[in-house]
């Protein structure tokens, strides 16, 4: 028999929160955060981290757990998640993943063997100089010579994605984005219910522009100048987050606040927008288009658990 698992993924701002606890509620589980920002400390405005009240005595993993100086990637997340869905089987209960990192998600309901990608210090150590001397356009510009599937799908600033891809490539002779096809092609070790919440792109667009302007106001600025003050820079991975690396570059004067705020929206819709892309690929997926249900959460909500009875998850 195989284990439970549930997904609640869907584009950044479209209202997964809630749900998620509700959902949580209603199947006996505890939720785990497929997010790369929630995982830090003190980053809680600009990652829209839950709030400990919103939680509503339903534990999470993988929140609040990491220093902002520290890496963390996908390795580390399969790792971390896999540890805290045994700790939720353990006590008779159903995991579920919440979150909009699409690759993390499938990581673990794919159970992605990250092993081949093994770190080779010296060619990393080449290309994270040839990014400083040359700039990330330069590195994504010979991803897309080897890989040209992975460097549409990775961002020219990712340069820690961009960098992973060529290492990859380097030691296998095969790009980064076949070995992940081939992965994909796994049957989950998991009895899976995956849901992308989702509604009309204008309304979500909105709510990310909304989103934004209520950080700002709940003190976004001066959480990432304390980060700043702390020591943290734009080289960590922490500080290439939607909302901090864009505040960083104001508060180093690269640009005016406005024009911050500007780039920072737009990034943002454009995220949702790759997510979209993302999940539109994946083929186990239900949609979830939350104006189907007249933006009841009580709907969305009976619908799920009868697709997740429909699917024999209990």
């Amino acid at each position: 028999m195989k284990k439970p698992l549930i997904v609640l993924t869907g584009p950044t701002a479209v209202g997964k929160t809630s749900l998620s606890i509700a959902l949580a509620k209603a199947v006996n589980g505890e939720i785990i955060s497929a997010d790369s920002m929630q995982v830090y400390q003190k980053m809680d405005i600009g990652s829209a981290k839950i709030r400990p009240e919103e939680m509503d005595g339903v534990k999470h993993y993988l929140v609040d757990v990491l220093d902002p100086k520290e890496d963390f990637h996908i390795v580390k997340f399969q790792q971390m998640a896999k540890t805290a869905m045994e700790e939720i089987y353990a006590k008779g209960k159903i995991p579920i993943l919440v979150g909009g990192t699409g690759f993390y998600i499938q990581a673990v309901t794919r159970d992605i063997d990250f092993t081949q990608a093994r770190q080779e210090d010296s060619y990393r150590k080449d290309l994270e100089f040839l990014a400083e001397e040359k700039g990330s356009e330069y590195l994504h510009e010979m991803l897309k010579k080897v890989d040209p599937k992975s460097a549409e799908a990775i961002h020219a600033h990712n340069v820690k994605r961009v960098i992973r891809a060529l290492e990859f490539y380097h030691q296998n002779g095969t790009p980064i984005s076949s070995h992940n096809e081939e992965q994909k092609q796994n049957e989950s070790p998991y009895a899976l219910a995956c849901f992308v919440l989702n509604m009309p792109r204008e309304l979500l667009y909105q709510r990310i522009d909304r989103r934004v302007d209520q950080m700002l106001e709940e003190g976004l600025l001066e959480e990432v100048k304390a980060l700043q003050e702390e020591g943290c820079h734009r080289g960590m991975v922490s500080m290439q987050g939607l909302g901090y690396k864009e505040i960083l570059a104001y508060l180093e004067g690269d640009y005016p606040l406005e024009e911050a705020v500007r780039i920072l929206k737009r990034d943002t819709r454009h995220f949702a927008k790759r997510q979209l892309t993302w999940f539109r690929r994946e083929s186990e997926v239900v949609w979830v288009d939350k104006d189907r249900f007249n933006y009841e959460e009580d709907q969305i909500l009976g619908y799920m658990l009868n697709t997740c009875k429909d699917k024999g998850l209990f």
